[in-house]
Formats: C-alpha cells, sequence, structure tokens
C-alpha cells in the first residue's frame, strides 16, 4: 500500500473516533462500560425519630415541687412526679383533754352517759329489804367505786356512807355504752374514751401518761408492750399496802410491784402482736417514804412513767388507774395499742363536747 493511502485511512479512522466521542458527551444517559465489579452497600435499617426534649435538672424538679406540692423523685425512681397530700404537722400532740368532772359531779353540765340519782332506801326495782349502795351499782352497771367518787365529790373510792336524799352518778341504765382505752406507743399517753352505740358518738374523756415495756428492738411495737386490739377481762384486783401475793414463786407485797389496780387485757380482738395472756393496766409500784411527820407511807415512784421500764402492760400513775378502774370495769371495755394515735382506728364519730 502507498503511503498516500496510508495517510487517507488514517484520517478517516481519526475523523470516526472524534464523532464517536462527540456522540457520547451529547448522550450522558448512556453509561460507561464499567471497569469494575461494583462493592454491595449493607441495608440501612429505620430509625424512628425521637423528639428532643430538653433535660430538666433536680433543682428544677426540686423548685416545682416546692411550689405545687409535689415532691421530686430521686435518681432510683421513674423520672415521674408523684402527688402528696397536705401535711400535717410533724410534731402533733396527743390531744389532752380533762372532762372527768362531768362524769362524777352531781351539778352543773354532765356527759350524756350518766344519770343523777337520789338515794332512798325503798325503790322500786328491789323488794323484800332496803337498798344499798352495792344494789344501785348492780342495778345500774356502774361500779362502787363510781358511785363512792361521785358520792364523796373527791377522788375516795370506798366511802359509802349516805343518807336519804343524798346524791350520786351512775352510768345511764338506757346507754349501750363502751369504753375504750388508745395507748400511743411513740407518745407515753393514754386517751380514755367512751363509745354511746345508740347515737354512734365517741367522745374523749380524759388523756394520760404512762409508763410501758421494755426496749426490744425486735418487737412490732419497738418495745415490750404489744400493739393490737384487747378486750379488757373481768379478773380485776384492788391492791392495798400490806396486800401480799405470789410472783415468780416468791411472795411479795403486791402495790410494790404492781400498785393498787390491775386489769387484765382478756382477749385478742384484732392485730395483736402478743397473747393477751399476762398482760393489763396497772399501777406504777408504790416505795416507801417518810413524810414531815417523820412517818412512812407509801408513794408512786414515778420514775416508771413515760419510761420504757416495764414487763409489757401498760402502767399509770395510783391516782389516774384507780380513775379508769373505777368507770370501765362494768362495761364492755377494750384497749388498743398502736404506735401513732392518727393510725388507730376507732368506733363511732368523734363528737367534741363542751368542757363547762
Amino acid at each position: 500500500m502507498s503511503i498516500a493511502r496510508w495517510i487517507l485511512t488514517g484520517s478517516v479512522c481519526l475523523f470516526a473516533t472524534i464523532g464517536i466521542i462527540a456522540f457520547i458527551k451529547k448522550n450522558p444517559s448512556t453509561p460507561p462500560p464499567p471497569l469494575s465489579k461494583p462493592a454491595v452497600k449493607p441495608a440501612l435499617t429505620p430509625v424512628p425519630i425521637v423528639p428532643h426534649t430538653p433535660p430538666t435538672s433536680s433543682i428544677t424538679l426540686a423548685k416545682k415541687a416546692e411550689n405545687s406540692n409535689l415532691v421530686a423523685p430521686n435518681s432510683e425512681q421513674n423520672f415521674s412526679l408523684t402527688l402528696q397530700p397536705e401535711k400535717t404537722s410533724a410534731i402533733e400532740d396527743f390531744p389532752q383533754v380533762d372532762r372527768i368532772h362531768q362524769l362524777f359531779n352531781t351539778k352543773g353540765v354532765k356527759l350524756p352517759i350518766v344519770d343523777t340519782i337520789t338515794y332512798n332506801s325503798k325503790v322500786e326495782w328491789l323488794k323484800g329489804r332496803p337498798a344499798w349502795i352495792a344494789d344501785y351499782a348492780v342495778h345500774y352497771s356502774t361500779s362502787r367505786h363510781f358511785i363512792a367518787r361521785s358520792l364523796n365529790g373527791r377522788p375516795d373510792y370506798f366511802t359509802q356512807k349516805i343518807s336519804t336524799g343524798g346524791l350520786f352518778n351512775v352510768l345511764r341504765k338506757d346507754k349501750d355504752i363502751q369504753f375504750y382505752l388508745l395507748a400511743d406507743i411513740s407518745r407515753f399517753k393514754l386517751g380514755l374514751y367512751y363509745f354511746d352505740k345508740g347515737t354512734n358518738e365517741r367522745v374523749l374523756i380524759k388523756t394520760y401518761s404512762i409508763g410501758l415495756g421494755r426496749l426490744d428492738p425486735h418487737s412490732p411495737s419497738g418495745c415490750a408492750t404489744p400493739l393490737g386490739l384487747y378486750a379488757l377481762g373481768n379478773k380485776i384486783a384492788v391492791y392495798q399496802p400490806g396486800t401480799m401475793g405470789l410472783l415468780g414463786g416468791k411472795e411479795v407485797e403486791m402495790v410494790r410491784v404492781f400498785g393498787t389496780r390491775w386489769i387484765p387485757f382478756g382477749q385478742e380482738i384484732e392485730g395483736c402482736t402478743s397473747p393477751a395472756k399476762g398482760l393489763g393496766l396497772y399501777g406504777i409500784p408504790l416505795i416507801e417514804q417518810e413524810n414531815n411527820e417523820g412517818k412512812t407511807q407509801f408513794v408512786d415512784n414515778c420514775a416508771f412513767l413515760n419510761t420504757n421500764e416495764g414487763d409489757g402492760g401498760i402502767r399509770l400513775a395510783s391516782e389516774d388507774i384507780n380513775e379508769i378502774f373505777s368507770i370501765v370495769i362494768t362495761r364492755p371495755s377494750f384497749v388498743l395499742l398502736v404506735k401513732d394515735f392518727r393510725d388507730a382506728r376507732l368506733p363511732g364519730i368523734e363528737v367534741d363536747l363542751p368542757l363547762h
């Protein structure tokens, strides 16, 4: 082939190549031939979109709680707020009341559970002989101790001298009455209530200071005195100096251990943490002391009040246990022991009667 033919053929090929390149640039949708096998991309997992909420600091929560009566949770709890009830005073005291005069006084305002009786030896409910104080006591289901105190106008529970026309109070015969003793273990307080089943009303008569059983961290109450509702028993006792009895196999003068009165727990009713046997209400021990005239007399050992020095029962000063004894021993009576009086459940609707 001549040189001229080679030149001509080369020119044709050159122009053909230029034409192809120009055509490709005008049609970019035509992919170029792959150079290698494309890499496979991993599949993507959809991620939910969570709206962003600015975090709230514990300080902010505390301020909100302070302003809206809400309590901020601690870091170990779920992040939520809990509505709290209105708080009462942290040092709320056991109610202090004394209406005892309205039980025993024959004049003035009286509690609606008592009547004033005018003594007469001749009564329609007793035939064949004169009626004595003991007969009135039986007829009105009222203790002779109660009548004697009302008759004497002072805490004398034994003298029963009376003549026709004498006045004294009795528990009303037409009233279905129960007595409740509410013991607050944490405050060393005892409240004496009456409950009138007919009217469904409950009244606090008087508040007393008490002594309790020895401290015991393993006991539900924290001491040897139990918790729960007990009925009071009928194996009651009156002790005077010189009254002897057996205790732990030894003969002892009872007033030196149990004071002047004993009212046993008779039966467990509800929520009782100890059996009733061996438990009761009784006086603080009496000790001998010389008076100003140089004579020896028995007085209360007050170291046993407002303290945990007993074996498990409830101790009261002599004047207080004598008073309670005179009121409760002839009607159905109960004792409810709680750690905090605000947790107590007593029957009826509490009524606040005037004191005078």
